[in-house]
């Protein structure tokens, strides 16, 4: 039988990056990236990834402002937002709402991609 009388699919968005070369010294925020365009999420997120593939440590941020998180060189980290809540979208727990724009910042210019994987 069933655990759920409904469920909902979590399904992939389209991998987002950055690379890391680009970015400035002077703790400019810039977006991820789809095609070299900078791409919102297009539905409520559940879980997301940043996979930092580059030698240098990034910050991240929500806002285009202020740091939210860091990874450093070679490392990543896993938000999963919805742990331990239902699976019928929007009756409960939190999700990064739809059309939210992740950016990363440097202190210096670095080799290799940032990843944005997002889940919603």
């Amino acid at each position: 039988m069933p655990q759920y009388t409904t469920e909902v699919p979590i399904l992939p968005e389209i991998m987002k990056s950055i690379d890391t070369s680009t970015m400035l010294i002077g703790g400019t925020y810039y977006p991820f990236l789809v095609s070299g365009t900078a791409t919102p999420t297009g539905k409520p997120i559940r879980i997301f990834k940043v996979v930092n593939n580059s030698n240098a440590t990034v910050t991240i941020s929500w806002d285009n402002v202020n740091a939210h998180d860091i990874c450093p060189a070679g490392s990543f980290f896993l938000y999963d937002v919805t742990t331990n809540h239902s699976n019928v979208e929007g009756t409960q727990g939190q999700y990064v709402p739809k059309g939210t724009q992740f950016y990363a910042s440097s202190v210096a210019a670095g080799v290799g991609l940032v990843y944005l994987v997002c889940l919603g």
